[in-house]
Parts: C-alpha cells; sequence; structure tokens
C-alpha cells in the first residue's frame, strides 16, 4: 500500500489555493481585502525582506501587532522562509516583552522596538522595496508552528512552542467543522492561541477572513450580516457583551449564515450559552476545552449542552482523568484536579521555555478542578487553582504580586480574582504599604502589566498578608472580600 504523500507547509498549501483562484478574497481588516494572489506576492517580497535582515529556518520572529492584514502577512513570511511566528499582544508593556524576548531570542521584531536594544526590528506597516521580488521562494518547513507566550504561575513568562511543524494540515479543521471556503471572523486577539490557530486553518483551508481589529459589537453584528460570515470562534466575554446590542437591533442584522460558532477561553455563563443557543440553534453552537498545550480537548455541541448544562463536553482527543490530592482517580461526580496527556504513541503537543510541566506519572496537569459525570461528560469547578480569566485571557496573581512587589513602598501583597458582571472577573488587590494611595499603586503597575492585568480595586492592609513560609490563604481571603462587598451592595 502506497504511503500518503507528506502534507506540504502552509505557505505551500497557500501557494496552490492562490494558483487556483488567484482573485478569491483572502483576508479583509478595516475595509481593505487582499486577494489570495495579492497576500502570496506581497509576503514573497516581505519574507525576502527579513532573510535580508537575517531571518532563517528556525529562527524567532517576534509579531507585537494589533489584528490587521500586516499582521497576516507578517506571520505568512515568517513561515515562508521556515522561520517560527511568536505573535504577542501590541499592548504588552515594555518590561513584560523585554522578560519574554530574553527567553528565547528572536532574529527579528515586527510592530515595536526592542526594550534593551538588541534585536533588529521593524515597523508594524514597513513597505519592502519593491524592486525585491514577489515570486516564489524555495520551500521551508519551520521547524516549530507557533510560539504562544503565557504568564507563568510563577509570576514569571513562558512560552509554548507548539510539537508540529509547519505541515499544518487542512484537515485540522474539520473536527471543527471548519470546511474549505468558509467565510471566518476573527473577533479575538491573533496574538491569542484561539485567533493564531483559527487564522491558521483559514489559511490552508482558503477561507476568507475577516479581522477586527478591537472587538466593536456594533461591527461583529454588522461584519456578519455583511460578508456572510459561516464559521467563528470567540470567548464568552464576546459573547455577553453581543447580546443587549443584538437584542436591540436585531432587525438589523443577519446571523443566519453562521455554520458553526465555537467558544472557548474560559467559562460560559450558562445564561449567556442558553441565549445564543436560543439565537442560532444548537447545531451551530460549540464549545471546545483544553489548552494551548493541546495534550487532550473536550467539544461539546449545543444540543449535548441542554442534555448536560454546564458541561465543557465530552473528551476527543488525548486523554484526561480527575485525580484527587492523592492521586488516585476520583469517581463521576467527585471533584478533583484534571490531568491530561497526549494519546499513546503519538508525538509531543508543545514544549515549555521557561517553565517546568506539573505531571504525575506522565499525566499534565494545567491546575483545572473539575469532575466527570456517569456519561464522561466534563465539568470545570475552576479555571485554575490561584489563575482567573478576565474576558478569556488569564491572569496569574502571582505576576502581579511580583510587580507590585518591585515597588518599593510595598511590604506584602495579595491579588485575588473577584466577580464582575462584564469581564467575569477582575483583579483586586491587597497590599501592605508605607504612605501608599490607590492611585499610586495603579500608577505604578500601569507601566508594567498589560491593562486587563491591573486591579480594579486596592485595598490596604495594616498587617502581613502571608506567614512566615510566605503562604497566604488567597480562596479565604477572595471569599471574604466578596461576603463584604455583597454586604456594602444590601445596605
Amino acid at each position: 500500500m502506497a504511503r500518503p504523500s507528506p502534507v506540504p507547509p502552509i505557505p505551500t498549501q497557500f501557494w496552490t489555493l492562490a494558483e487556483s483562484d488567484p482573485d478569491a478574497p483572502a483576508v479583509t481588516c478595516a475595509g481593505r481585502t487582499l486577494s489570495r494572489r495579492e497576500l502570496d506576492a506581497s509576503t514573497n517580497r516581505l519574507a525576502r525582506a527579513y532573510a535580508g535582515l537575517g531571518v532563517g529556518q528556525g529562527d524567532y520572529v517576534t509579531i507585537v501587532m494589533p489584528n490587521s492584514i500586516e499582521w497576516a502577512q507578517a506571520v505568512l513570511a515568517t513561515w515562508k522562509l521556515g522561520a517560527v511566528p511568536q505573535p504577542l499582544s501590541a499592548r504588552l508593556p515594555d518590561i513584560e516583552l523585554a522578560a519574554l524576548l530574553e527567553l528565547r531570542r528572536p532574529a527579528l521584531l515586527v510592530g515595536r522596538n526592542d526594550p534593551n536594544g538588541v534585536t533588529p526590528s521593524l515597523a508594524g506597516d514597513f513597505m519592502p522595496d519593491p524592486a525585491l521580488s514577489d515570486e516564489p521562494l524555495p520551500e521551508m518547513v519551520s521547524p516549530v508552528f507557533k510560539a504562544m507566550a503565557s504568564g507563568g504561575s510563577t509570576g514569571r513568562p513562558k512560552l509554548i512552542e507548539a510539537g508540529g511543524d509547519s505541515r499544518f494540515p487542512a484537515a485540522a479543521g474539520y473536527p471543527l467543522g471548519a470546511q474549505e471556503g468558509d467565510v471566518n471572523l476573527l473577533s479575538v486577539p491573533l496574538s491569542h492561541n484561539t485567533g493564531f490557530t483559527t487564522f491558521a486553518i483559514g489559511l490552508v483551508q482558503g477561507h476568507h477572513m475577516v479581522l477586527m481589529p478591537r472587538f466593536d459589537p456594533h461591527e461583529f453584528l454588522q461584519l456578519v450580516t455583511d460578508h456572510r460570515v459561516t464559521f467563528l470562534a470567540t470567548v464568552p466575554t464576546i459573547m455577553q457583551r453581543l447580546l443587549p446590542v443584538y437584542r436591540a437591533g436585531q432587525e438589523s442584522y443577519d446571523l443566519s449564515s453562521i455554520r458553526r460558532f465555537w467558544h472557548l477561553a474560559a467559562p460560559c455563563p450558562p445564561v449567556i450559552k442558553r441565549a445564543w443557543i436560543d439565537i442560532l440553534g444548537p447545531e451551530v453552537v460549540w464549545e471546545l476545552y483544553g489548552g494551548t498545550e493541546l495534550q487532550a480537548l473536550t467539544f461539546i455541541s449545543g444540543d449535548q449542552w441542554l442534555t448536560h448544562p454546564g458541561s465543557v463536553g465530552v473528551v476527543v482527543a488525548g486523554e484526561m482523568k480527575v485525580l484527587d490530592d492523592d492521586g488516585n482517580e476520583c469517581p463521576p461526580g467527585v471533584s478533583g484536579e484534571i490531568y491530561l496527556r497526549r494519546s499513546p504513541g503519538s508525538a509531543p503537543t508543545y514544549r515549555y521555555i521557561g517553565a517546568t510541566a506539573k505531571q504525575r506519572d506522565g499525566w499534565d496537569s494545567l491546575g483545572d478542578l473539575g469532575y466527570f459525570d456517569e456519561d464522561g461528560f466534563l465539568y470545570l469547578n475552576d479555571r485554575r487553582v490561584d489563575m482567573f480569566t478576565v474576558g478569556g485571557r488569564n491572569v496569574y496573581p502571582a505576576e502581579i504580586e511580583s510587580a507590585l512587589s518591585a515597588h518599593p513602598d510595598v511590604l506584602s501583597c495579595l491579588v485575588v480574582g473577584v466577580p464582575h458582571e462584564d469581564l467575569g472577573q477582575v483583579p483586586y488587590a491587597i497590599v501592605q504599604g508605607n504612605g501608599l494611595d490607590e492611585a499610586a499603586v495603579i500608577a505604578f503597575l500601569t507601566d508594567r502589566l498589560a491593562g486587563f492585568k491591573l486591579p480594579r480595586e486596592v485595598e490596604f492592609s495594616d498587617t502581613p498578608l502571608r506567614d512566615d513560609a510566605g503562604k497566604a490563604r488567597r480562596s479565604a481571603v477572595r471569599a471574604e472580600i466578596i461576603s463584604r462587598r455583597q454586604a456594602q451592595s444590601r445596605r
């Protein structure tokens, strides 16, 4: 029996699509559209410009830009050289950017200057010399398909390199219900794993990818209506922000074209989920649970959710089990820590840089708590023991505490996530310090942390917040804060 042909790298797959239908729209953003031919040719020239600056196979290219056509061009040009795209948030403060760059020094920084003045950089709107050829380049394979960034639970950032190379198959989108020629709305930052992976699927399946530079509910609904969007992946915060706008003017919008509506990255409030099932139909709304590490995944359809409300689904890739504190597997209905591993015999799905995986007998933990029911459906009790999500973005208290501790007048500090109607949770900081007020603390953190990590409230304490071993009863502190705020709201 003949062996199947190897999957070509992403740029070759896209070139094939461009040759077959050069005038088909490839990417649209802010009213501007590039055809497949235009995206392919422009990234050939851009790749040659990157090569002229020293970028080669296996090198990192760090891309610090908002969603844009230029972002898409930078990533595709990077793959064409066999280099590794490292997308980072355009809102990263210099201090966080510098820490990430130190983990794995890139050959080129696009969209920002290196705070340390070491890495060559290009502006986000850089235009290569028109004299450079836009003819196809020799086929190259990037040894790592992507390198995503994550704040660490230790307060230090880490990189998560994909286990696979850039021979990313179009078939990867099939389990998600993605089809060749879909119209794909990307409303989340492309620097996040959800956005980046959805972009890659769109590129190799020949989607018309409609990018939002930043989320706006009216624009989202109008783009779906105008472009007849068929596929999208988003987060619960966006779902929640869309609802009042859609309900106030649903006669102005047509969402009937959507065939598959995915949400992930954070727990979705049941009332929000049910509302979208009512709007789009249960066969359209799907949810995914899993980490950037991709050891294992669960899926749940809207129909399944209606019979198992609150679940994040059944395991569809890899393996998962729930263990108690002693390492014993929990029976159905009993909560514990969720452990994951890839399917036996399969290739590694990730590699950390700057961190070590939490493991038990070859199984990984992302720190999530939950349980399986009798039918094999997984339910989450908490996203992490300490971590919380702000609008679908992970926040680690230790990262904020580390930044706070750099202030000379801070003696000790503690950060927890507290409920927020729009964002799910937001940071709340307690500080023991000398002569500080809330404005001073926030001002100090503004240059050190991304905006969504900034505390919404700062409380001050006269006593140490940790014991001599550096431990704190974070859950009890959070419960006390929530109880106190509820009591105040009833007054």
